[in-house]
């Protein structure tokens, strides 16, 4: 028999270490045999204690390297010219990549066949690995760094009494069959490597920032930091009623509450992209990685139908009581906006979700400034036609909400255009000419 070292053939001397990165990158390629005793140049010289050797590989093989491989490979002693070989058999694995326990799902821990080489995998070449393996919901894949804490994640589900432990975090997604931790555990972890990030400008545009903060950790943390600095920059304007002082913020807490977590819940956390908050003087702007779902259209999300992108850390926040039930949030956002003239966006690209918000308090000044470009002749031509117009009518007429209607209907008195007539419910606007 000739020995020659090969894409599929690995030559060692004598027993080391090393053999779990040849056994890992046969597994993590198409397979391959290492033979023990035979040197690079094919000479075959043996071993003095081949029996010896065949445990100590079986041991490494067992204890240093992961997920399970014992499956896919075979070693056995055999005789050749009366010396005594091992011939390790390895096929190529279905839960790749295998690599070394003490390193993890990295570079240094995993291997692939290069040539007659075994060679460290590149980040690409993992991941490519990973998602063949598991499939496409990057939350359900292997994460790549397993050194994860959970510190913020315990306090969460310890602040509301519910159970957090090794059977919940299998349960909930966090930790596979293997008992390996999944990207959604990553994600939820003190060690989480995407953020957010929010600035704050002085104006309508991006010219002048008057500050800016990047949020990281665990998605817990971050989502409980965005929110305080978000409520801590969501103003209130005082007004006044005759003696009965009104007091508005510039957003509904309930719409900036429900547009952080629809941005968190549904980024695509595949890319590397950070979540961006930006708080303008008029809006404020909710950008997350990754347009829509596919098979669902902005119609489907105003009509209550939701696909989620995340569907297991969605049912996290659900358990978490964060979110109540699926595809609610965007429809308690605008219910928030109803009785304003102004009312959200939302923008969507092939990877970018944009949810706009109107500042409240910058919605008086901006609806009478717009009156002068809306056409009152329509109101008046009413008038003229039916003799008067009440707010219910102007509101249909003009396609606007209560709020908007009223202030254009006091515009045109206060111009001269109309009068008023009636009290409470009966009031009616009649042409002031008359």
């Amino acid at each position: 028999m000739v020995f020659k070292e090969s894409e599929t053939v690995e030559l060692k001397l004598i027993t080391i270490d090393d053999i779990k990165k040849e056994i890992i990158a046969f597994a993590n390629t198409s397979g391959g045999t290492i033979y023990i005793g035979v040197a690079d140049n094919g000479d075959v010289i043996g071993l003095s204690d081949a029996n010896f050797d065949l445990m100590n590989i079986n041991n490494m093989i067992r204890d240093g390297i992961k997920p399970d491989i014992t499956l896919f490979v075979q070693s056995k002693i055999e005789q050749i010219d009366n010396k005594n070989i091992i011939i390790i058999d390895v096929q190529s694995g279905t839960n790749r990549p295998y690599y070394l326990s003490g390193k993890g799902i990295r570079p240094e821990g995993v291997y692939i066949r290069h040539g007659t080489s075994s060679v460290p995998a590149n980040d690409t070449a993992i991941r490519k690995m990973i998602r063949e393996t598991d499939g496409e919901s990057y939350e359900k894949l292997r994460s790549t760094e397993q050194n994860l804490t959970f510190e913020t994640i315990t306090a969460e589900f310890a602040r509301r009494n519910i159970s957090f432990g090794a059977t919940q975090m299998m349960t909930l997604g966090m930790v596979n069959a293997d008992k390996i931790y999944t990207n959604l555990a990553l994600i939820l972890s003190d060690q989480c490597v995407h953020t957010t990030k929010t600035a704050i400008f002085q104006d309508t545009t991006q010219e002048t920032f008057q500050n800016r903060r990047e949020f990281n950790g665990s998605i817990m943390k971050q989502i409980n930091e965005v929110y305080e600095y978000l409520d801590l920059n969501n103003r209130t304007k005082a007004t006044f009623d005759k003696l009965l002082r009104i007091d508005k913020r510039d957003y509904p807490e309930t719409a900036l509450r429900e547009a952080l977590i629809n941005a968190i819940v549904h980024r695509e956390y595949a890319t590397s992209g950070s979540i961006l908050i930006k708080m303008f003087s008029d809006r404020v702007e909710f950008i997350s990685p990754g347009g829509l779902v596919s098979s669902i259209e902005i119609e489907d999300i105003m009509s209550g139908y939701s696909v989620c992108r995340n569907p297991e850390l969605a049912a996290i926040f659900y358990r978490l009581q964060l979110i109540e039930a699926y595809g609610t949030g965007i429809l308690k956002i605008f219910e928030a906006y109803k009785p304003s003239f102004q009312q959200p966006k939302i923008e969507v690209t092939p990877n970018v979700f944009k949810m706009i918000l109107p500042n409240l308090n910058a919605e008086s000044s901006e609806v009478i400034a717009n009156t002068q470009q809306i056409p009152h002749e329509r109101i008046e031509q009413f008038v003229r036609k039916h003799g008067s117009i009440n707010r219910k009518q102007a509101e249909e007429l003009l396609g606007l909400s209560q709020t908007a209607a009223g202030i254009i209907l006091r515009k045109m008195i206060k111009i001269g255009v109309l009068k008023k007539e009636g009290n409470s419910r009966n009031i009616r606007y009649f042409n002031n000419n008359q």
